[in-house]
C-alpha cells in the first residue's frame, strides 16, 4: 500500500522486485515484457536496473513522466495496468529506415555486453525502437549485409534470427529498455518480445481501450498484481490485499471523474443515460469486482 510521503519513483520501486508484478516496453503492435518468478536470481545493478539470467530491465524515469493508472473490463473479469507516460513532444521518435547498424550497444544493462553491435530493425514505432544485438561471429556479418532493407522483408535473416531466439532483442522508449536475452525458450513469468507486423500497421500508440489522456504517449507499463490470478495467468483465491493496494493506485494515478464515478456505481447509482463506451467499460469492472469485494467483506 502506498504510505504517506511516498513519492512516485518511491512507488514503482517497490514493484521491481515483486515477482508477482511485469513490466512492459514498447509501441502498439511490438514490445517486450520483463518479470522473474519466485527464487529466480534477480540483481539490482542500479536502483532502476534489474536482471535475471533471462533478461534485463532498465528504467529512466523522467521529470516529465506521468502514471496513468486505469481498469479494463473482460468478459468474465477485468485487467489493470499503470502506464508510464510522456508528452507528445518527448514521447515520439523518429526511427530509423530500414535495418541500420548501431554499433557498441553502450546502454546495455551488463557490462559485458557493452561492446556487442547493435542492429535497428527500423520498425518506425511512434515512441520507440526495436533492435538485435549479438556478437556471434557468423551473425553478425548477417546483419550487416541486411542493413538499408526491411526487416521482414523476403530473404532479411531477421524473422528466422527471431524465431530461433539466435540473438538479443532489446526494446527501447524514452523510458527505458527491456533486453530479452538469446538462448532460452520462453516461459511463462519470464522476459519475452513479440512483433505483429499487422497491428503496427494502425500506427496507434496505444491500444483503444487504454485511457490515456490526449496529449500523453505511453511509454512503459507497470503490471502490478492482479486480485484473482499470477503473473503467469494462473488462478487464485481472490486477494483483497492486491485489490485494495490497486485501487490506491487508481486514486492517486487514475482518472479522478472516472474513480469518483466508479465509487458512485459501487454504492448503487444507476449506470447514467448518456453512458458513453468508456463508462460503460467502467460499469462492467465494477460488476465484475463487486461478488469479489462484497465476499471479502
Amino acid at each position: 500500500m502506498i504510505r504517506d510521503g511516498q513519492t512516485n519513483r518511491d512507488i514503482l520501486a517497490a514493484y521491481l522486485d515483486d515477482p508477482a508484478s511485469r513490466w512492459s516496453l514498447g509501441g502498439f503492435g511490438a514490445g517486450a515484457e520483463f518479470g522473474h518468478i519466485p527464487g529466480e536470481p534477480v540483481v539490482a545493478l542500479e536502483p532502476f536496473v534489474r536482471v535475471t539470467p533471462r533478461g534485463a530491465l532498465r528504467l529512466e524515469l523522467s521529470d516529465d513522466l506521468v502514471p496513468v493508472a486505469y481498469e479494463t473490463g473482460l468478459r468474465g473479469g477485468w485487467s489493470h495496468a499503470v502506464a508510464l507516460c510522456r508528452p507528445e513532444a518527448t514521447a515520439l521518435v523518429r526511427g530509423a529506415d530500414g535495418i541500420v547498424a548501431c554499433g557498441p550497444d553502450a546502454g546495455a544493462a551488463r557490462l559485458e555486453d557493452r561492446d556487442a553491435p547493435l542492429f535497428d530493425l527500423g520498425l518506425d514505432l511512434p515512441q520507440g525502437w526495436a533492435a538485435l544485438r549479438t556478437r556471434d561471429p557468423h551473425l553478425v556479418p548477417r546483419l550487416q549485409s541486411a542493413c538499408g532493407g526491411v526487416a521482414f522483408a523476403p530473404g532479411s535473416p531477421v524473422p528466422g534470427l527471431l524465431a530461433d531466439r539466435r540473438v538479443d532483442v532489446v526494446m527501447m522508449t524514452p523510458l527505458g529498455r527491456i533486453e530479452v536475452f538469446a538462448g532460452i525458450p520462453p516461459a511463462a513469468g519470464g522476459p519475452r518480445a513479440y512483433i505483429a507486423q499487422e497491428v503496427m500497421r494502425l500506427r496507434r500508440t496505444h491500444a483503444a481501450t487504454a485511457p490515456i489522456p490526449p496529449g500523453l504517449v505511453p511509454c512503459a507499463h507497470l503490471h502490478p498484481p492482479h486480485s484473482l490470478r499470477e503473473a503467469d495467468g494462473r488462478p487464485i483465491p481472490f486477494d483483497r490485499h492486491r485489490h485494495d493496494a490497486f485501487q490506491a493506485l487508481l486514486a492517486r494515478w487514475g482518472d479522478s471523474d472516472a474513480v469518483a464515478l466508479k465509487a458512485r456505481l459501487r454504492a448503487g447509482d444507476a449506470l447514467p443515460r448518456d453512458a458513453d463506451r468508456r463508462v460503460r467499460a467502467l460499469a462492467r469492472v465494477v460488476a465484475a469486482q463487486a461478488t469479489w469485494v462484497s465476499a471479502s467483506t
